[in-house]
C-alpha cells in the first residue's frame, strides 16, 4: 500500500502534464490531425470507372507520388511562386526598414506624443487583412478614389495601380501598411530592454545620436530583426487575402496568382482536394526548409561572432 508521501510525490510530478493536457488535445485536434489528413489525401486520387455513373464508378485509390509529380510540373504553381518572390522582394525590406526606423525614432529622447504615435503605427495591424485589402482596393479604383480626383484636379498623371507592374506595388503597400506596426513593436520592445548605462557610456565617449543608433542600438536588436524577418518571410510565402480580395477589382489578378490561391482554386474551384493537398504540403515543406535554413545560418553567424569576441 502506497504511503501519502509517495502519492503526493506522484501528484507533483504529474501536475505539469495535467496542465499541458488541454493544450495538447487542442493542438492534436486542430493542428496535427488536419495536417496529417492533408498529407494522407495528397497520396490519394479518385479513380473513375466507365462513364463515372453509378454508386461504385468513382472511388478513392492510392496514387503514390502522382499528385506531387503533377504539382512539380504545374506551370501555374511555378509562376505563382515567382510572383510571390517578386512580391516579397518589395514587401520584406520596405516593411522591416520602416519598422526599424519607427522604432528608433520612438526610442529617441526628443520624440513627442510617443504613446499616441505607437498606437497610430500599430493600429493598422489590428485591422483584418480582408478589410484592409478592400479599403485599399477602393482607394486604387479611379472612379471612386479621392486620390485620383485630386490628381485630376492638379492635372497630374493618374497611374493604374491595379494593372501590370504597379500591381506589385499596390499589393505590397497593403502588406507594408498592415505589418509594419507589429514588427515595430517587436523591435521597439527590444530597444527598451537595453540598459540606459550603455547609452550613457556612449555619450561620455562623445558618440552622437546617429552613431548610437548605428553602432549600439541596431547591433543589439539584431535578434529581434532576425525574428521579424523570419515572420515576414513566412507571411510572404502564405500571401492570400490581399490578391484574393483584389481579384474582383482587376483582371490582372487571376485565380492562381499566388501558390495558396492555386491551392484554393484546385480544392474548391476544380473540386480536386487531392492535388490541392499535395500542393499545400509542398508549400509547407518549402516554408519549413527556408525557415530552418535561415535560422541555422543565423545561429551559425551568432556563434561565429561570439567566438570572435571571445578570441579578442
Amino acid at each position: 500500500m502506497s504511503s501519502p508521501t509517495s502519492r503526493r510525490g506522484y501528484g507533483v510530478k504529474a501536475a505539469p502534464y495535467t496542465f499541458l493536457l488541454p493544450a495538447t488535445i487542442l493542438f492534436a485536434l486542430f493542428f496535427a490531425l488536419p495536417i496529417g489528413y492533408a498529407v494522407w489525401l495528397s497520396f490519394r486520387k479518385v479513380h473513375v470507372s466507365g462513364l463515372g455513373l453509378g454508386s461504385g464508378a468513382r472511388r478513392e485509390v492510392w496514387a503514390g507520388f502522382e499528385n506531387y509529380r503533377a504539382a512539380f510540373q504545374d506551370s501555374e504553381l511555378l509562376h505563382g511562386a515567382l510572383r510571390v518572390v517578386g512580391y516579397g522582394c518589395v514587401v520584406v525590406p520596405v516593411m522591416l526598414g520602416l519598422a526599424l526606423l519607427f522604432a528608433l525614432m520612438l526610442d529617441s529622447e526628443k520624440v513627442r506624443l510617443a504613446p499616441f504615435t505607437r498606437l497610430a503605427i500599430f493600429l493598422p495591424y489590428a485591422i483584418p487583412g480582408v478589410v484592409a485589402a478592400l479599403l485599399w482596393g477602393f482607394l486604387y479604383l479611379p472612379d471612386v478614389s479621392p486620390f485620383y480626383f485630386v490628381l485630376d484636379k492638379l492635372g497630374l498623371p493618374q497611374p493604374d495601380l491595379l494593372d501590370g507592374g504597379p500591381l506589385y506595388l499596390a499589393l505590397s503597400n497593403i502588406a507594408v501598411w498592415g505589418g509594419t506596426g507589429f514588427n515595430m513593436i517587436v523591435i521597439y520592445t527590444s530597444l527598451r530592454s537595453i540598459p540606459a548605462e550603455v547609452y550613457e557610456a556612449a555619450r561620455l565617449d562623445g558618440a552622437t545620436p546617429l552613431q548610437i543608433a548605428l553602432r549600439i542600438k541596431i547591433p543589439m536588436v539584431a535578434p529581434s530583426l532576425v525574428l521579424t524577418f523570419f515572420f515576414s518571410i513566412i507571411a510572404t510565402l502564405q500571401v492570400f487575402s490581399e490578391p484574393m480580395t483584389l481579384k474582383p477589382l482587376t483582371n490582372s489578378v487571376n485565380t492562381t496568382w499566388s501558390p495558396l490561391m492555386k491551392v484554393y482554386q484546385d480544392a474548391f474551384g476544380r473540386n480536386d482536394m487531392y492535388s490541392a493537398a499535395a500542393e499545400a504540403t509542398l508549400i509547407a515543406v518549402v516554408t519549413l526548409l527556408l525557415s530552418f535554413g535561415f535560422l541555422r545560418a543565423s545561429n551559425r553567424r551568432d556563434k561565429r561572432d561570439v567566438s570572435q569576441g571571445g578570441a579578442r
